[in-house]
């Protein structure tokens, strides 16, 4: 079964040929700015299994983790996409709101809750943590 997606002006598209591995709600600070102030929801998969048709922009910078991150999205309507670490070139996060099916997108943990301002929903029906979460496979 292959998973589809792609940018709110349909410029890029992508197909996962494979099962998600984890989802995590990310309240960090550079997910507060993708999020327009909310938290972002990211699905990880092999980054293998994923082919992207269509022109994409990389921002780099370095996470509150030390990990240096591209996220990359579309530079005609600046859908965020993806975001890879560099110390995690095998895996891929694809931001759960670009999915065709986003019901696929179920968090399993939600991670940086100490960076989230004082009004933000974190669901208390699954896993949260402070900071980073172990990398996930």
């Amino acid at each position: 079964m292959a998973i589809t997606g792609g940018c709110l002006c349909s410029a890029v598209q992508y197909e996962v040929k494979a099962e998600p591995i984890t989802t995590r709600t990310c309240w960090c600070r550079e997910c507060q700015f993708i999020g327009a102030g909310s938290a972002t929801v990211n699905v990880c998969f092999p980054s293998e299994a994923l082919t992207v048709t269509g022109e994409l922009q990389d921002f780099t910078s370095t996470a509150d983790s030390g990990a240096r991150m591209h996220r990359r999205f579309c530079p005609a309507c600046g859908t965020h996409l993806f975001s890879d670490a560099e110390p995690r070139p095998h895996l891929t996060f694809v931001r759960a709101g670009t999915l065709a099916d986003p019901e696929i997108a179920r968090p399993e943990m939600t991670i940086w809750t100490s960076q989230a301002p004082s009004g933000a929903c974190i669901a208390d029906d699954i896993a949260s943590l402070s900071r980073q979460a172990p990398p996930a496979a």
